[in-house]
């Protein structure tokens, strides 16, 4: 069995925003007509609302940087000649998912034909990260073990508080929206290359799927690539964040195969034990507890957090030469994620449009200079009705006011 190359990649989706409004806007085909060249590697999304980038194949974390700074500062910009302006987050605090365009093509229109409402009300946005593992059967051990580890990353890249202009109680709604597609949530444990391709190979025989690319899970082996891809996260707000998760990622693997290599594992744990860690992270994020199943005991997230990147990852920063990177989550746990920061600013301001300024702000945050809209005094009133929801959802800005902020 070979090391795997650790390669790294990132794919983000992206919000279109109107910056007057601070609505989501069906802004793709503007954005990806714009001059620049580079502009051709951005992807169409489900809606087209939604912008998606996919850095190259990076060989190290600065790389990785480099690459995801530069297609961040293309996206924003070219935004910004149409009008448009950019957010990165798990969901629009504000936007009606019924109001919002699909994207006409094929692939999209198939989905929609197969999920229905599903597909439609798929308005959220995500942080899909591969890690190179060329050896198929190495590939499923680390899946297995990495799958522990995926509601700590969770709570580190929280940022969908808000849905329709609610303030849900939860850190993560993204994860609830998605939940409700077929072959999501964390995988059971796999026994070997063998029992993932014969599964794969059941659900295109009986017309399921088409390929290994519809198993939605939170990780899973490419079904073209030979990568480890991770999908548990929301969307990074800022490029810090990203970059850190990125790094967290690629270090989690390459301590599995240091310990493949001197003849040990990190134990593997019970599809149902994880998946009851992943809600945590969904509700409270990183100011609720986490489990530490070795201890069949609770502790506050950050700790487990901190003993993850202190204890667990350690020997293998240096190596890698991402120390600085991955200990920037020590930054996010003092500072909070992003949706614990925008919680705050809700609760500071009373206005959903003030916290989509900020996600403005931060998606630009080290990258150029942001597209705002003119200052919140000079639009309509806190009191009006949510821009782009129904009739029926009248008045939900002051039920958001009656809830707690966590």
């Amino acid at each position: 069995m070979r090391a795997p190359s650790l390669t790294v990649g990132i794919e983000e989706e992206y919000q279109i925003i109107d910056p007057i409004t601070r609505d989501l806007t069906p802004g793709f085909d503007a954005l990806v007509s714009s001059n620049d060249a580079q502009l051709a590697d951005v992807k169409a999304e489900l809606h087209q609302c939604q912008v998606e980038i996919g850095t190259k194949v990076c060989g190290s974390i600065s790389e990785l940087r480099a690459e995801l700074v530069q297609l961040r500062r293309l996206v924003i910009q070219a935004a910004g000649q149409h009008g448009l302006t950019i957010a990165s987050a798990g969901t629009h605090p504000f936007s009606n998912w019924m109001n919002q365009e699909m994207t006409p093509k094929e692939r999209y229109l198939g989905v929609k034909a197969e999920l229905q409402d599903l597909a439609h009300r798929l308005l959220i946005f995500g942080t899909h990260v591969h890690v190179g593992i060329e050896d198929p059967e190495f590939r499923i051990d680390c899946l297995n073990a990495a799958r522990y580890i995926l509601p700590h990353i969770l709570c580190l890249s929280t940022s969908s508080p808000f849905w329709f202009g609610r303030n849900t109680g939860l850190h993560s709604y993204r994860s609830i929206v998605f939940k409700n597609f077929p072959r999501t949530g964390v995988p059971r444990i796999l026994n070997g290359w063998n029992d993932y391709a014969d599964l794969v190979d059941t659900l295109v025989r009986t017309r399921s799927i088409p390929d290994g690319s519809k198993i939605w899970w939170d990780v899973r082996p490419h079904h073209i690539y030979p990568t480890l891809e991770f999908r548990a996260c929301d969307v990074n707000t800022k490029v810090d964040e990203a970059v850190c998760i990125a790094a967290i990622l690629q270090a989690v693997v390459a301590k599995m195969w240091k310990l493949r290599r001197d003849n040990m594992t990190f134990r593997v744990y019970a599809q149902d034990l994880i998946e009851e860690n992943k809600w945590r992270a969904v509700r409270w994020g990183l100011g609720g507890k986490l489990i530490d199943f070795g201890k069949k005991e609770e502790l506050p997230a950050p700790v487990l957090i901190r003993e993850l990147v202190e204890w667990f990852l350690d020997d293998v920063l240096d190596e890698l030469g991402t120390r600085k990177e991955v200990e920037y989550a020590f930054t996010i746990l003092d500072h909070g994620s992003s949706a614990q920061r925008q919680l705050a600013t809700y609760a500071r301001t009373g206005d959903l449009r003030a916290v989509v300024d900020q996600l403005i702000r931060e998606t630009a945050e080290g990258v150029c200079e942001p597209t705002l809209g003119p200052p919140l005094e000079s639009t309509s009133s806190v009191g009006a009705d949510v821009p782009g929801s129904m009739a029926t959802e009248r008045g939900t800005l002051s039920a958001v006011r009656g809830q707690s902020i966590p």
